[in-house]
């Protein structure tokens, strides 16, 4: 039997785009360069002010200096066992993967969602003209799809393939209605929340007992102390002091470091759960009768104002994809 040796044009399509990079990458760069000289600065903006106040007023710093080594291995040994006991090895994995991609600029921006809405727009146009059952082999093998592969950002991130090409499929089964699917979805979007929602708890948790563990590094120190009373004064006041830093510092580490790291993981988490919303919104909107132009309009109404494009530019966005 004769095989062709050419490529189909499905598969010229998807190599075409497959090996085309996503949007540039020395932009992402930047953003994530900012976004870590924005979290350094205000480190160095609650250090400097906390530390350079003390010495303002005539503070010691060579008493907390001595005391910090000793305080840290209290406080943060306490921490880093009272973390590893209250959560599950799936959440402590979780949140050490969270913590450096909170010092990296978000994904989620205007150019990743104006390729998420070009593809639901071609999907879903393509189901109006043909049926919909033409779009079965695109959604069962998304990656030798050319519409899919047009859109590598997307076809690349594993879970929101999995959500679009899932609903996709139901609608394509035609077993279910619009509001059967919006359950279903609405159940999805929530495990996925409370997924990726648990190392924010888990470090609101640390942040918590952090000024806890404080005062136990701080009661170990006076109970030092009390051990020495037969010293001079001087030396009585230094320990004093070099105790009361435990509970300085757990203070500071929870709301100066451990929170507001907390804080960073939580919105970009939020910026996450928007592109499952607007998958939602747009593929119910469809299923309900309307247009591929009007479906993504109403996927593009839940974005936050800061990634949302403009009605024009999004029209001439999927213009511009076909």
């Amino acid at each position: 039997m004769f095989v062709p040796t050419h490529p189909t044009p499905g598969r010229k399509a998807a190599d075409k785009y497959r090996n085309r990079p996503a949007y540039p990458a020395n932009r992402r760069d930047a953003q994530t360069h900012n976004l870590r000289m924005l979290v350094i600065l205000g480190f160095i903006i609650a250090f400097a002010c906390v530390f350079g106040t003390y010495v303002l007023h005539g503070g010691n710093i060579g008493v907390v200096a001595k005391a910090l080594p000793f305080e840290m291995l209290t406080i943060g040994g306490a921490a880093l066992g009272a973390f590893i006991v209250a959560n599950q090895p799936k959440v402590i994995k979780a949140t050490l993967r969270a913590l450096p991609a909170a010092f990296k600029s978000s994904k989620y921006n205007k150019e990743r969602f104006l390729e998420l809405m070009a593809l639901l727009y071609e999907i879903l146009q393509k189901a109006r003209k043909e049926g919909l059952m033409s779009v079965e082999s695109d959604v069962e093998a998304p990656a030798e799809s050319p519409i899919f592969s047009k859109y590598p950002n997307v076809l690349n991130d594993v879970h929101v393939m999995e959500f679009l090409t899932d609903y996709l499929r139901m609608m394509v089964s035609g077993n279910l209605n619009a509001h059967e699917i919006e359950s279903l979805m609405d159940s999805e979007i929530e495990a996925h929340h409370q997924e990726a929602h648990a190392p924010i708890a888990a470090l609101g948790r640390m942040a918590g007992g952090l000024p806890a563990f404080g005062i136990v590094a701080a009661v170990l120190g006076v109970v030092n102390t009390m051990g020495s009373v037969g010293q001079p004064p001087a030396i009585l006041g230094a320990m004093i002091g070099s105790a009361l830093v435990g509970t300085f510092l757990g203070i500071l580490l929870a709301y100066a470091v451990v929170e507001p790291i907390a804080g960073l993981i939580e919105q970009q988490t939020q910026d996450a759960a928007k592109e499952f919303e607007c998958i939602k919104i747009t593929l119910l909107a469809s299923m309900q009768g309307y247009n591929p132009s009007t479906a993504i309009e109403f996927g593009r109404k839940v974005l936050f104002s800061t990634e949302r494009p403009g009605f024009l530019e999004l029209e001439n966005h999927v213009k511009g994809k076909k």
